[in-house]
């Protein structure tokens, strides 16, 4: 034979898978079933714990009873309803006061010269609307009108609006703190200083901010107990002219006493600012403070209230300064500084 079929000669032969021998039969049938073996495993092994994980408990809130459930769903919704609501007020645009100039009628006139005229200079209307605000004019009211009544208050426009700007105009009268003119032509507006410290009251109460501006910083200055001097030629000769026929180019520094918040909105020791005006604050009325001074002779030139949000006066009119030239002072810091505090007690 050849090397291969010796080789294959040698080896030991396997039997036939197809037909087994009666020994392998006899063991085959003696092997239990698979379901006999499970059966059998089950009985023999002894008792063993699950290898998952116990499942875990069910959330607090599911075991509650359905109103728990129900006030939980409308907590909810309330909560994302006020969010809704705080966003929508935050964004709503501002509505800001301007206190009314008065025209008396005049004696012996005949058409608009013979009525009560109340009016906004345009300026000080279009400075404020410049950070896009609206601007409504605060008439005066009179609940015992025999014409028109009304139930309508200066409170209910403090209650509305969410600032008040009070501008500029007439000479407030010196009756308003206690004192007679010196001189007839400067006795002011006695019914305007009336309705201005009435809204004045009115916007502090309700906490609201307050902006002066000229005659306005003099009102806020007697509301709080403050005097004026009527005529400053005339009572402080050492004043540099702070009004002539230049009108609103009639130019001054300021300086900022220590402390001065004003400073810290204006960020600037070189301030320039216009003059129009021939009184001013004189003796400071309680809980004010000084905010800024004339540099030449150091007249009273800007306030502040101490016990509000903002409370401020202003001798200056801002709202002639960016058509004045880039020398003065830019107050669009002070405009935004009213406006921010506007915002945030309008609840």
């Amino acid at each position: 034979m050849s090397d291969i079929q010796d080789s294959e000669a040698s080896q030991p032969r396997e039997p036939n898978p197809a037909k087994p021998s009666s020994q392998q039969a006899a063991d085959a049938a003696a092997q239990p079933k698979p379901a006999e073996q499970s059966a059998q495993a089950a009985q023999s092994a002894p008792p063993q714990f699950s290898q998952h994980a116990p499942l875990p408990p069910p959330p607090h809130h599911a075991t509650d009873a359905p109103w728990a459930q129900t006030w939980r769903f409308l907590a909810a919704r309330l909560r994302a309803m006020s969010d809704k609501a705080g966003r929508r007020v935050m964004q709503r645009t501002l509505k800001i006061g301007v206190s009314a100039r008065i025209f008396h009628p005049e004696s012996g006139s005949k058409g608009l010269r013979s009525k009560t005229l109340q009016y906004l200079e345009e300026s000080i209307a279009q400075w404020v609307m410049s950070r896009d605000v609206l601007v409504f004019m605060i008439p005066t009211v009179n609940t015992n009108g025999l014409v028109h009544p009304s139930n309508i208050r200066l409170r209910d426009y403090a209650k509305n609006l969410d600032g008040l700007v009070l501008q500029g105009g007439a000479d407030v009268s010196p009756q308003s703190y206690a004192q007679a003119a010196t001189r007839p032509e400067w006795s002011g507006d006695r019914v305007r200083d009336m309705y201005e410290l009435e809204l004045l009251h009115e916007f502090i109460e309700a906490g609201k901010p307050v902006l002066g501006i000229c005659r306005g910083c003099q009102l806020i200055n007697v509301a709080f107990g403050g005097t004026l001097y009527q005529d400053i030629a005339t009572d402080v000769p050492s004043a540099i002219p702070h009004v002539n026929d230049m009108y609103d180019s009639n130019f001054h520094t300021l300086q900022f006493p220590p402390g001065s918040s004003l400073a810290s909105l204006v960020k600037t020791e070189n301030a320039v600012v216009n003059s129009i005006h021939h009184q001013a604050v004189r003796d400071l009325g309680r809980d004010l403070s000084v905010e800024a001074v004339s540099g030449p002779d150091q007249i009273v030139e800007a306030i502040r209230y101490r016990k509000a949000p903002f409370v401020m006066g202003l001798q200056w009119h801002p709202e002639f300064h960016r058509a004045g030239g880039a020398e003065l002072l830019d107050c669009t810091p002070i405009l935004d500084s009213f406006l921010r505090t506007a915002r945030e007690t309008r609840f």
